[in-house]
């Protein structure tokens, strides 16, 4: 079977501009530079243009099969977005070639191939001829569009007028049922409304089961990722790390990470530094890690350096993304405070961890047991990205409030006796 995308060498590069920075300026050089500006008709001095050549893309490779679901994963400025818009032929590669056969819809930003001023009645005709569709075509699908979009009451009502989550609900409306032969998807779905981003994924599994079509999708979303696609694409700065199994992929992306920041050398502290948190790891199976998925079991390490024997106690604060507390825990709610000469190192296990989604902080204290003096007090450093969910995990995959889950039951209490 030949492939609906083949992609061998794929390099793209940008020029980047930077303005060194200008020598100091006395009070001289501002008078001097005011005299000449009267006769220079506003132009202005400036440092040093330097011109950088960045690589969004590095000698990427991959084949796509006809009716394949790939995610296409990687932190903020991996090179997803450049990926998708060369190969929707938004933009050109630098290197490289690419092979597409078959029709492509892209959905990569707000409201992409729209015209303001026309209604949406109108926009759906104009995205339909530029994805090559016949008005006859078109207008079989006009009906589903719509009702899928829910955007019914606002049809002849020109699309600036609309919310972003309209103008979401209506393009993804189009694109999906404009029946593409690759239709390309960004993390644009997350402007959407929880309910509408179900809707989203269950459309592009058909589109890609009962259909056949090839569906390529960039999200953040772990758990959305694992759900639609079975395999999986993971760029890391330009190169293509991985490409396989979506499960496999994830694995590895979750367990590297992207925290760059050494607790040895966190800004963010108070405290006299008589001891020092020095060291900070969260394992999953004795290995470090930087993610999670929601449910597995992991541990924090902490490290310990003292510079002279002190007895002292110790304690944890689990935060939010908003560096909001949502857990703590200290040393002495389960054993006595410990004398520390040297280096010490302490293990905390979570056996039934409760995080939903999200990026954690951690703040630690080291003190003295009657808290009259504070050791060390290192503020919101990075902890953990929670993504994804492991099959034998109780907690929902959704998106309501909150960021811990806690097991309970509902029971209807039986009050037929307690009527008044």
């Amino acid at each position: 079977m030949s492939s609906v995308i083949e992609v061998r060498g794929l390099s793209k590069s940008f020029m980047i501009n930077h303005e060194e920075s200008a020598r100091y300026v006395a009070l001289r050089d501002v008078l001097s530079d005011k005299s000449r500006n009267i006769f220079s008709f506003g132009r202005k001095r400036k440092g040093h243009i330097v011109r950088e050549e960045f690589w969004a893309l590095k000698d990427v490779d991959f084949d796509v099969q006809p009716g394949d679901r790939i995610g296409i994963i990687g932190r903020n400025g991996a090179g997803k977005s450049t990926l998708l818009k060369i190969l929707s032929r938004i933009t050109e590669p630098t290197k490289g070639r690419i092979t597409i056969r078959g029709r492509i819809a892209s959905l990569l930003e707000v409201g992409t191939g729209f015209h303001p001023e026309l209604t949406g009645r109108e926009n759906i005709y104009l995205n339909g001829a530029i994805l090559g569709m016949s008005r006859a075509m078109i207008k079989n699908q006009f009906d589903a569009i719509v009702d899928f979009a829910e955007v019914e009451k606002f049809l002849d009502t020109p699309v600036k007028r609309y919310s972003s989550g309209m103008y979401v609900r209506l393009a993804f409306a189009v694109a999906a049922h404009l029946e593409p032969e690759i239709l390309v998807v960004d993390e644009v779905l997350a402007v959407g409304d929880a309910e509408f981003q179900k809707k989203c994924l269950w459309k592009m599994e058909d589109i890609s089961e009962q259909k056949g079509r090839t569906v390529l999708f960039v999200s953040h979303q772990m758990d959305a990722i694992e759900r639609l696609t079975s395999k999986c694409i993971y760029l890391n700065n330009g190169s293509l790390l991985q490409y396989g199994d979506t499960r496999d992929v994830i694995d590895t992306y979750l367990s590297k990470g992207g925290i760059l920041d050494d607790v040895a050398h966190h800004k963010d502290r108070k405290g006299s530094q008589l001891a020092r948190v020095v060291k900070l790891q969260v394992l999953k199976n004795n290995q470090p890690v930087n993610g999670i998925r929601q449910g597995d079991k992991f541990q924090i390490r902490l490290g310990i350096q003292v510079s002279t024997s002190v007895k002292m106690d110790m304690s944890f604060v689990v935060e939010n993304s908003r560096q909001q507390a949502i857990f703590c825990s200290q040393l002495s709610d389960l054993q006595s405070p410990d004398l520390i000469d040297g280096y010490a190192e302490y293990t905390v296990e979570i056996d039934k961890p409760v995080f939903r989604n999200g990026d954690y902080l951690i703040t630690i204290a080291l003190f003295k047991p009657d808290k009259s003096e504070f050791f060390d007090v290192v503020l919101h450093f990075p902890l953990i990205t929670v993504e994804g969910i492991i099959d034998a995990s109780p907690i929902p995959v959704d998106n309501r409030w909150g960021n811990l889950y806690f097991p309970l039951t509902w029971r209807r209490e039986d009050n037929s006796n307690n009527r008044e």
